[in-house]
């Protein structure tokens, strides 16, 4: 018996992240989408036109429906926390029109008005990827993933940034150097808070917060790094590390570090979640693709591993087509799983996102 089983489609065009979340007792999701296909033009994953929205679905029965949608062109990420009550959206916008192509499109913080979202503050930026909220003793940052810092181009490429909320805005607090980053991931080890920066040129690096910022402490992965996610057995700590260009890695904490415990074979990864299953602790990775950007194939197959023996087991495969992220839904039935997809196999970007129900 497959451990998913297909629950609903959305229909998405170029989906960058699946982002759930609750708001007066009713099951949202967010998607993001980096852009739309131009017809007469060739396939580029690239390409397309990036003035697009983000979908807002809501739960309607046995699936969820598009009930809005925000103005919030070339979308890479969203993000959903609260603050004394409030609700907040923060969208990252790499990019804007249809070639050529604006990377230093702002992005944008939503507010909930009570029935739809609405404007709040906009963060100049450059080809942002990723934002991520984290609360540390009473304190609220928002940190960015941004940059695009190619040989000879792209001089006015900046680095990621960490903003503090003061009590009626997020400003800035540090930058984080990076070339071109991805990602986030903030966790705590034994009470201290960790925040994990993936970026695809530079080192992706461990940051601790020492009460006044983020300091590096240990570099993770040395290229192409794409995600980060944890969890722990038996008092121990576990980080998995998705490399798009290689095998990604489950690392371990040995007290003062994360040390290489297991190695995961196949490139392509691209976003992790874990899944606490009646049977036992499950990790979910989708797969982008491989190859280049010139001739990519982001048909995979994505795996769901089983923890057993203190080792990650795969125990079953499910075909992803340009995978981008994927989200654990909390559901009365159970977990769903929520997979956006980025790429169609002929590289077009209508594609839709699935969500499956998890049975293990």
């Amino acid at each position: 018996m497959s451990l998913l089983t297909e629950f609903c489609r959305i229909p998405t065009s170029g989906a960058r992240a699946v982002e759930p979340f609750e708001v007066d007792g009713a099951s949202w999701l967010a998607v993001p989408q980096l852009a739309t296909d131009v017809p007469g033009t060739p396939a580029d994953m690239n390409g397309g036109d990036s003035d697009t929205e983000v979908l807002l679905l809501r739960r309607a029965g046995s699936g969820y429906d598009v009930v809005a949608a925000l103005d919030a062109p070339g979308g890479e990420d969203t993000e959903f926390f609260s603050i004394d009550g409030r609700r907040f959206l923060a969208v990252a916008s790499i990019r804007s029109g249809a070639g050529p192509y604006d990377y230093t499109t702002p992005s944008r913080l939503f507010e909930w008005s009570g029935d739809k979202f609405l404007p709040y503050q906009t963060f100049p930026g450059y080809a942002a990827k990723q934002w991520r909220h984290l609360e540390i003793d009473g304190r609220h940052f928002l940190a960015l993933a941004q940059g695009l810092a190619r040989p000879g181009q792209d001089a006015a490429s900046r680095p990621s940034e960490i903003h503090e909320w003061n009590g009626s805005e997020f400003v800035p607090l540090q930058t984080v150097a990076s070339a071109w980053g991805y990602n986030w991931h903030g966790f705590a080890v034994d009470g201290r808070p960790f925040l994990a920066h993936a970026d695809h040129v530079e080192p992706s690096v461990l940051h601790e917060w020492d009460g006044s910022a983020f300091v590096p402490r240990q570099v993770l992965v040395e290229k192409a790094g794409r995600a980060f996610a944890d969890f722990t057995v038996e008092g121990t700590t576990y980080l998995l590390a998705a490399c798009l260009l290689g095998p990604s890695r489950l690392l371990r904490w040995d007290g003062s570090a994360f040390v290489e415990h297991q190695v995961l074979d196949g490139p392509g990864a691209r976003e992790w979640a874990v899944v606490h299953g009646r049977s036992g602790l499950y990790v979910v990775r989708v797969n982008f693709i491989t190859g280049t950007p010139q001739a990519p194939n982001p048909q995979l197959d994505s795996q769901i591993y089983r923890w057993h023996d203190d080792r990650l087991e795969v125990v079953e495969t499910f075909p992803t087509s340009g995978g981008t992220d994927v989200a654990v839904i909390e559901d009365p039935g159970g977990p769903l799983i929520a997979v956006s997809n980025a790429l169609s196999p002929d590289v077009r970007f209508a594609v839709p996102s699935v969500i499956y129900r998890f049975s293990g």
